[in-house]
């Protein structure tokens, strides 16, 4: 099994998916720079790629949580695990915006702006958006699904994540004649692994297309007038990330988020191509586990990370709204800042139903407290494809972050596994993304850290 294995890894190719990406990304500005209208028609690329992707979150998230839970002999542990993640990821959120507020109001990046009359009209479009998505109540009754079946093809991740729970609880309740249908969900996911693999490859047409769009959309002036927005915005992403999160990961976890970010680089460029986390949540997901992060704590931490822990959409919306209302020369109050700020806590959360999120909840926000700035939403339209770019990016690493956290904070992680991981002494091999040979993890020979958890 051994010499399969290593002859697995030499015809591993999968760093040429990743070189045509880079390749692909700079076509797409030429493209978009010196043939503004051939990069417009260029666009329906992307958005089918990330289309073909968002495809597949639903069952890939499924079957990771009813491996997970539908495999733990208590279920108090799984209610343990998600409570404390929604504790955390509320704090972070909450911090995320306040650091968002805080660089807003030192930088000032809206002063001297005015107002395109051209996109004047985009706000109030997008906070019709946004009002469609529904308040916090909305919010919350949107996550039970019409049916079983219909929570895997409706798109929405919390209403997976709710049925994949019920599922797991409901076998793990059953017993051992729950093992058949574990080891039949197995066999699903590793042919959900098999077709994401199939589609990645197709990565660099979709960045080409969507870059192509994008620079064709705004030309590159527009990217140098709003450059002290979007410079200010990355720089806090980077801060948050190697600052905030990566203090926080050294003195709970006594790991390196240089070594983190490393070990996923992959994952990250590909989230710059394709400007949406969700792409690399499937990989995220086994590179956890491959970590040393327990099944059961990845299956739940990650999936709900993905709606509630959106630390980059945080930062950017408060960076946002301060820039939008310094451009329409009538800047925010203290108390209409904390106002907005407790708003966005919640909004945004369910961010990541929205299509558009980031723009929808910001235009939302701005008409509930500030009606007289929605128009200047208008103004970011055009380069907030180069900003989500970060939000995803730091989307991905707090959940990534949290992952780690929460399996330190309830012993589900093995310290030394990930040591020889983060090391590069027991590296990620590609072939085997999401191959366990059909039989859940938890139903083979248990683990080190499982005889000793018992």
């Amino acid at each position: 099994m051994s010499i399969t294995t290593r002859g697995e890894k030499h015809r591993d190719r999968t760093h040429w998916l990743y070189i045509g990406v880079i390749v692909a990304v700079v076509a797409g500005v030429i493209v978009g720079w010196q043939a503004p209208e051939a990069g417009k028609s260029l666009g329906v690329l992307g958005t089918m790629f990330v289309d073909l992707i968002k495809m597949m979150i639903s069952p890939v998230i499924f079957c990771t949580i009813v491996l997970g839970i539908g495999s733990v002999r208590a279920a108090a542990s799984v209610g343990r695990i998600g409570g404390l993640a929604l504790a955390y990821f509320v704090g972070m959120s909450t911090v995320a915006l306040a650091i968002g507020l805080g660089v807003g109001n030192l930088l000032d990046p809206g002063s001297g702006l005015t107002l395109d009359p051209e996109t004047a009209d985009s706000g109030a479009a997008l906070a019709e958006q946004a009002h469609a998505a529904g308040g916090t109540a909305e919010f919350i009754s949107s996550i039970i699904p019409m049916s079983l079946l219909s929570s895997l093809t409706a798109g929405s991740v919390l209403q997976t994540l709710f049925v994949a729970l019920l599922v797991g609880f409901a076998i793990q309740g059953i017993g051992k004649s729950g093992e058949p249908i574990l080891r039949g969900v197995a066999h699903i996911q590793k042919l959900v692994f098999k077709i994401l693999t199939m589609i990645l490859w197709l990565a660099p047409i979709g960045a080409f297309g969507a870059i192509a769009n994008v620079v064709g959309q705004t030309g590159l002036n527009a990217v140098v007038q709003l450059g002290a927005l979007m410079l200010a915005f990355y720089l806090t992403c980077l801060v948050f990330v190697f600052g905030v999160l990566g203090s926080l990961l050294k003195a709970v976890a006594g790991v390196s988020v240089f070594r983190l970010v490393r070990y996923l680089a992959r994952e990250y460029l590909l989230i710059f191509a394709t400007s949406s986390s969700e792409s690399a949540l499937p990989r995220l997901i086994a590179k956890m586990e491959h970590l040393g992060v327990e099944r059961t704590t990845v299956g739940v931490v990650v999936p709900t990370g993905y709606s509630f822990n959106l630390d980059g959409t945080a930062i950017y919306l408060t960076m946002a709204a301060l820039f939008v209302a310094d451009a329409m020369g009538s800047p925010l109050t203290l108390s209409e800042q904390v106002s907005l700020l407790v708003f966005m806590v919640i909004a945004s959360k369910g961010a990541a139903g929205v299509t558009g999120a980031g723009l929808a909840t910001l235009a939302g926000g701005l008409q509930s407290h500030r009606p007289d700035l929605l128009d200047g939403v208008g103004l970011i339209v055009g380069v907030d494809r180069f900003m989500s770019e970060a939000r995803a990016v730091t989307n991905f690493s707090g959940n990534a972050v949290a992952t780690l956290l929460i399996g330190t904070w309830t012993r589900s992680v093995d310290r030394d596994r990930v040591d020889e991981v983060l090391s590069g002494r027991l590296p990620f091999d590609e072939n085997m993304l999401g191959d366990n040979d059909g039989m859940p993890e938890p139903l083979k020979e248990p683990s080190r850290l499982e005889k000793v958890s018992a």
